[in-house]
């Protein structure tokens, strides 16, 4: 994480959180002459934790209820293997708990962890940590009096966990504020100009480009104005990647579930270079059959919550299809 602190003027202290590819870099992998795969396509690390230790936890205690708190990741057909192995995604906390409840990748508040533990659910907290340097980041700024600003989207899981965290501490909860586009935060743009202090934080899978562009808005409405670029490293490691493959693809093709914030910013980025289609998996690409028999170079990423088989499933019919 890095912060930035600005004072009508830009002083950025570390916010490349950038990766920059050259040519002798292994950055993705060739599967045929005319497919290619990102390096770095499927699980990052904070998903491969939470899934790998939540199937450990099951293994080691076959005979206890396992619990997790929300959809453990954000991919369908590993919630259902999950489901399937004993492991039961719960959406609330029962009156009364009973054996392990986990806390997914994407966070909660520190109300949510004492009811789980009041409920009497033996507590595991699976947290990213990327996420839990937000939290802790937002929660810093709001102790410190800071207007706090989290770009990402509303109703995301982890962002309404990061905005519980910074509201247990600020003076006002109305002193944090979420924000996916500019006209969000220009609904409150007599606020940013009349506070001493703005604080920016971002959900973990935002782009550096959105970032950019909101630094560019705010710099000239705030007095001081304290960003943090908490884009997490593997999420713009996955983006520069593919952005580079989609310069040399005719065709991108972007595996991970719709409901996923970081597989929707990669496909919406790549629209941008070159024609991409986001899938679920295999079976979509019914649906894009002309568009993939006319395409001559194919480029596939997925997104942190894809498994390797499902990319590998649609890597199969790619090749069968070409």
């Amino acid at each position: 994480m890095h912060a930035i602190v600005l004072k009508k003027c830009l002083c950025l202290n570390n916010l490349s959180n950038i990766f920059i590819l050259t040519p002798s870099e292994s950055w993705f992998k060739t599967i045929s002459k005319n497919i290619k795969l990102a390096k770095n396509a499927g699980f990052c690390y904070g998903v491969k934790r939470a899934v790998e230790t939540t199937i450990k936890l099951k293994k080691e205690n076959p005979n206890k209820k396992i619990s997790v708190l929300g959809e453990l990741i954000h991919n369908s057909h590993v919630i259902s293997e999950l489901e399937s192995s004993g492991i039961k995604t719960i959406n609330s906390l029962p009156d009364k708990g009973e054996g392990i409840c986990i806390i997914r990748s994407h966070g909660e508040s520190n109300v949510v962890f004492k009811q789980v533990q009041d409920k009497g659910y033996e507590l595991v907290d699976l947290t990213c940590f990327d996420v839990k340097k937000v939290q802790n980041r937002a929660i810093e700024l709001a102790r410190n009096g800071f207007l706090v600003i989290i770009l990402g989207k509303f109703e995301h899981p982890e962002v309404m966990a990061i905005r519980a965290n910074a509201q247990e501490y600020a003076t006002n909860s109305q002193n944090v504020y979420v924000a996916q586009t500019i006209d969000k935060l220009k609904l409150i743009e007599d606020r940013i100009k009349s506070s001493s202090k703005v604080g920016v934080v971002l959900q973990t899978t935002q782009t550096k480009e959105y970032l950019y562009e909101i630094i560019d808005y705010l710099i000239d409405k705030c007095k001081i104005l304290n960003v943090s670029n908490t884009i997490c490293p593997s999420t713009t490691l996955r983006q520069e990647e593919a952005k580079k493959l989609a310069q040399e693809s005719d065709l991108m093709v972007v595996v991970g579930s719709k409901k996923s914030a970081n597989t929707t910013h990669l496909a919406q980025l790549l629209q941008d270079i070159t024609q991409t289609i986001h899938i679920e998996d295999e079976n979509e690409l019914d649906n894009y059959k002309e568009i993939i028999v006319k395409s001559q170079n194919i480029g596939i990423t997925a997104g942190a919550s894809t498994p390797d088989n499902i990319i590998q499933e649609v890597i199969n019919k790619l090749e069968r299809t070409v």
